[in-house]
């Protein structure tokens, strides 16, 4: 037959029908096995012994390392893998054909030097002595082992399997890691597992047990101590039974969720944190607000001042839980002058609020004492904001109705607006320190004339200072609506002017005094 020519050590020129059969009937059925499978048949030497193996046949979908597949059939082992000659693999094909009993090979390496070829393998190997040759299974084992090890180790994953009639457990390399242990120790067991387990997780796995037994697969987050830290561990379970229902293994996957639980864990606590601090800063805005009414509340009409017309605005920020320190005055003074002035205190709530009081009432204080220069009046207010220990920005006017005369001085604030028949400008913009910056600051003082139906914006930086646009552009769109404004008057210019101007800053308080000299 052609195997029994093939043990003589040369391949058969004529082979007779039977061993044509055989052979032709192992081909076609390796050709049909997905995994890797070679017939290899012995060639003997002269002296009788085993010097050789010849492939007879491979299987059709699995190649060799070297990408080889039905191509080797008919070629010598010794030829295609001349390292592996005399090694284990070797004598172990030597053993099965001299004993005819069947053997494995486990984590067989295979080393080769040649490029473009992996260099180290790892292989599962058993061969079964059949039809006079052996029949060699073959599978490789790193590269899926490398896969899972890598998979694990990227999702912080490891499986379990525990064998519930002889007790063992086996552990894949991930869950060495999760548990912080030492391989050569193996598996922990199970009451070494009860004992790592945290005691307030104990009904939570007792539940798990359950689900098992009801047939169901588990999945639960427990709490172990493991490597002196304590690991939020997510293990999904489930079950192998027999035929009647008994159960024979478990089988778990489990990942470690201690990175996890610690960010939720930290957001809940952040979040009961803001929670608590909003509480606290609306209680705080609802104080500030009350407070600030009183100190300054707030015309809903147009009101009259020595030859003046005024409206007040005040807008809080969309987005304050606080109240800031903005701040206005307007009053017919004895003499029949009229004082007018617009601050900013630095801050927010209650602090702001308080500083502004100080401020508003101070000027109301030193203006019934006869105190009419505003730049003596920003020079005390100066002073008391270094008592006080704020900062801040401020503008103060006295118009002389008799003159149409408006003197004015700033601490740091933007200069008022003068509308007049369509065409707007800033006032002529006199020096001053911030409020607060300066223990000698001086604060000069300048004069402008004001006629007939002029319009005077004074107003805090709310109004023109936002993120979404430069503090120019905010600036030219209310220099435009004052235009407007003072073109096409109307019968209530101010009440048409404050409807304009209207709008809330996202950041900061925005408080206006228009004013329309009276003809």
């Amino acid at each position: 037959m052609a195997h029994d020519g093939a043990r003589r050590g040369t391949a058969p020129a004529a082979a007779d029908s039977d061993g044509d059969t055989v052979t032709a009937v192992v081909r076609a059925l390796l050709s049909a096995v997905p995994s890797g499978c070679t017939w290899l048949l012995p060639l003997t030497g002269e002296d009788g012994r085993v010097a050789d193996f010849l492939v007879a046949a491979v299987s059709g979908r699995d190649n060799d390392i070297y990408g080889r597949g039905a191509g080797r059939i008919g070629e010598r082992f010794s030829e295609l893998y001349p390292s592996l000659v005399g090694g284990p693999l070797w004598q172990l094909y030597l053993r099965a054909v001299t004993d005819g009993v069947a053997a494995e090979l486990s984590d067989f390496r295979y080393a080769e030097q040649r490029a473009g070829v992996v260099a180290d393998s790892l292989f599962e190997i058993s061969v079964h002595p059949v039809l006079g040759g052996l029949l060699v299974w073959w599978q490789r084992v790193d590269e899926a082992r490398r896969r899972l090890e890598r998979t694990e180790l990227l999702g912080s994953l490891g499986w379990a399997e525990y064998d519930l009639v002889t007790g063992r457990s086996e552990w894949s390399p991930g869950m060495f890691r999760i548990f912080e242990r030492d391989p050569a120790l193996g598996a922990m067991s199970r009451s070494e597992q009860a004992a790592a387990l945290l005691a307030d997780d104990r009904g939570v796995s007792e539940t798990a047990w359950q689900t098992l037994d009801s047939g169901a697969a588990s999945d639960v987050t427990v709490r172990f101590r493991a490597g002196g830290t304590v690991k939020y561990l997510r293990i999904l379970s489930d079950v192998a039974r027999d035929a009647d229902g008994s159960p024979l293994k478990i089988y778990a996957v489990v990942q470690d969720v201690t990175a996890r639980e610690d960010t939720r864990t930290a957001i809940e606590r952040l979040s009961d944190q803001l929670r608590t601090r909003e509480m606290t800063a609306l209680a705080e805005h609802r104080l500030a607000a009350q407070l600030q009414n009183l100190i300054q509340p707030v015309p809903h009409e147009p009101f009259p001042l020595a030859g003046l017309q005024a409206v007040v605005s005040y807008l809080p920020a969309e987005r304050a839980v606080q109240v800031g320190g903005d701040w206005y005055h307007a009053q017919t003074l004895p003499d029949g002058r009229v004082a007018l002035a617009v601050g900013d205190v630095a801050g927010h709530g209650l602090d702001a609020a308080n500083g502004m009081a100080h401020l508003r009432f101070s000027l109301v204080a030193w203006l019934s004492i006869g105190i009419r220069d505003p730049g003596t009046l920003l020079a005390h207010m100066n002073l008391l904001c270094l008592q006080l220990g704020i900062t801040g920005t401020a503008a103060i006017g006295v118009y002389d109705p008799g003159a149409r005369t408006l003197s004015w001085a700033r601490a740091g604030h933007m200069p008022p607006l003068l509308a007049r028949a369509g065409a707007v400008s800033e006032l002529e913009r006199p020096t001053g320190l911030l409020l607060g910056a300066a223990a000698d600051a001086a604060y000069p003082v300048l004069a402008s004339c004001l006629r007939d139906d002029d319009l005077v914006l004074f107003y805090t930086d709310g109004l023109v200072e936002r993120r979404s646009a430069s503090t120019e552009v905010m600036l030219g769109r209310v220099k435009q609506t004052l235009a407007d404004v003072s073109a096409d008057p109307g019968p209530e210019p101010l009440t048409r002017l404050r409807g304009l101007l209207h709008f809330a800053s996202p950041d900061d308080d925005t408080c206006t005094l228009a004013l329309r000299v009276l003809p």
